[in-house]
């Protein structure tokens, strides 16, 4: 037999796979509810996307209070580089949307183009980030000034941690990534 190619699908996967069937069990509201929400995600790697190129380029936006334009002129205006990788080991990293260290100032500024996810999860993102980077270029947070910004829904929270909330996250992932490489028979 000589089986049809689909070529502009390799490599994708269906939001209805055979590899997650729980799908199988769904009425149909959480059906809807699991193809809305990948609908979003999918928006919301290429609005990231979208404002990465544009960030990167220097093209400003409207001045406005919606969340993209926000983002975007906010990270130009600071002349933060986006979607950085934050390293402490193969365990633990992260991508910052858009981070810059100048004048002893750490900005760390996070796109949220959803609807859900509570503020103070997604402020702890923001302070996992600041960890990974004090971790990654061996600076102590109580040295440097921190201001965390989350964007979402016409919204822009600004956010200056303690130095206790960030350090006890360094030390958190400290002791995590010793405890798995110590099972994964690694050293650290």
């Amino acid at each position: 037999m000589i089986f049809e190619k689909h070529t502009r699908l390799e490599g994708l996967h269906a939001p209805f796979s055979a590899s997650s069937s729980a799908w199988l069990r769904y009425n149909d509201d959480k059906a809807l509810e699991v193809y809305n929400n990948k609908k979003a995600a999918e928006m919301g790697t290429k609005l990231h996307a979208w404002a990465k190129q544009t960030i990167d380029l220097g093209i400003k936006q409207p001045r406005s209070k919606k969340t993209l334009y926000s983002y975007v002129n906010d990270a130009i205006g600071f002349k933060m580089s986006t979607e950085v990788v934050l390293f402490y080991s193969e365990r633990f990293f992260g991508t910052a949307d858009a981070i810059s260290f100048r004048n002893n100032m750490l900005r760390i500024h996070d796109l949220k183009t959803g609807k859900t996810g509570k503020i103070e999860d997604h402020i702890e993102q923001l302070e996992v980030y600041a960890a990974l980077f004090c971790l990654e270029y061996k600076i102590k947070p109580g040295s440097i000034d921190i201001e965390l910004r989350l964007y979402k829904q016409d919204e822009v929270l600004v956010h200056h941690p303690e130095v206790d909330a960030i350090t006890h996250i360094m030390d958190r992932i400290i002791h995590l990534d010793k405890l798995l490489a110590s099972v994964e028979g690694k050293e650290v």
